[in-house]
């Protein structure tokens, strides 16, 4: 078929940039492993300070709740882009969720309620970017940031008049904060076992929320879907070259609308997640949401489009993001400026290794069915 036709046209370009993830990922384990040889034989020198915090529970539970709508997002702007629909909105669509699940969670007592809803309402607003970008044939970039600025402005808009304020209050408490859940007779062994600090990131996984369980289920799916069903290479198909799905009788349009609305599914959790973890929506500024978004198409971007990769590449952000306040009480002699700008350095680092991602044939491009390209 023409899609591996183009696979194998783009063969040394991907090649390249496995090489390059893997010498990332290689160069991450071993300073890793350098740093916990070095801080052991000098523990009173800075590094030495550094891989004790990192042997702590903390900085690796704050990775992984950080990680949770970023990766979310990202799973799903994999299977918009894959299909040749480049959804720049998912910033919009955790907005929206975000602000979505506290208010129904909270007129509602149900936090099951608030989830399916902040789902619901990301997807009809996935659903608006679609028709206007696959009906319409809109500008995609410019679609998804007119998502992301009605998001922006409606969410802390709604919560002003709801609440009185952008940054929202429980009118009857009924959305507590779900955070530490942890497996039933696994968490409670390594709680017990907790005296050992080398034992930390094991907790951190062992006795995380039920949003961290969440995403790698949604992670597993999301692979599985995209590389073991016809639905998934019909998505890789219709975003290589859309005219051969076309051809085999498969409905593109219908293929890109199901991935659209499938980027909202995902977003939503991800919106609802991330609002979930402190029990509110904060609608100051640039929201709570805060450019998870686009991190998340960074993410994706750099895991090539592999949702494993893109939890991985998340893992990386918001660790350097996780320990930043341990390291600033640390006293370990940086300026606080300076560590808050790691995660971004990490990112335009990891950027300027990996090089040019091949982004799908055909994303970006309008199609109607019959016509000749």
């Amino acid at each position: 078929m023409s899609e591996a036709t183009a696979d194998a046209g783009s063969g040394e370009s991907t090649l390249g940039n496995t090489d390059g993830r893997l010498l990332i990922a290689g160069g991450v384990v071993g300073a890793f492993a350098l740093l916990f040889v070095v801080g052991t034989l000098f523990p009173d020198s800075t590094v030495g300070t550094l891989s004790y915090l990192l042997l702590q529970p903390g900085p690796w539970s704050s990775m992984l709740t950080l990680a949770v709508p970023i990766t979310l997002a990202a799973v799903g702007g994999i299977f918009a882009e894959k299909s040749g629909v480049i959804n720049i909105g998912l910033e919009g669509l955790l907005i929206i969720s975000a602000f979505t699940a506290i208010f129904a969670a909270d007129t509602t007592g149900s936090l099951w309620v608030g989830f399916g809803a902040a789902i619901l309402a990301s997807v009809l607003l996935a659903l608006v970017f679609a028709v206007v970008c696959i009906e319409f044939r809109a500008d995609q970039i410019i679609a998804g940031l007119a998502i992301w600025l009605i998001a922006l402005g409606f969410a802390p808009f709604a919560a002003r008049i709801v609440y009185g304020s952008p940054n929202t209050v429980s009118l009857t408490n009924s959305v507590p904060a779900v955070r530490h859940a942890g497996i039933p007779v696994v968490s409670p062994v390594f709680q017990t076992l907790s005296t050992t600090n080398a034992l930390g990131p094991a907790q951190a996984l062992f006795r995380a929320s039920p949003s961290v369980y969440l995403m790698f289920g949604v992670v597993a799916l999301g692979w599985y879907l995209l590389n073991r069903t016809n639905f998934g290479m019909w998505v890789r198909a219709s975003g290589e070259n859309p005219k051969a799905l076309d051809t085999s009788g498969v409905n593109v349009h219908r293929v890109r609308y199901a991935a659209v609305l499938l980027s909202g599914v995902f977003a939503g959790m991800g919106g609802a997640a991330l609002s979930y973890n402190i029990g509110q929506f904060t609608g100051s500024g640039q929201t709570m949401v805060n450019g998870k978004g686009f991190i998340a198409i960074v993410a994706y971007l750099f895991g090539n489009y592999n949702p494993v990769g893109a939890m991985l590449s998340t893992f990386l952000f918001t660790l350097l993001e996780a320990i930043q306040n341990p390291l600033q009480t640390a006293g370990i002699g940086v300026p606080s400026d300076l560590i808050g700008t790691l995660p971004y350095i990490g990112v335009i680092v990891v950027l300027a290794l990996v090089g040019r991602t091949r982004i799908p044939e055909a994303a970006g491009d309008h199609y109607e069915t019959g016509e000749d390209r």
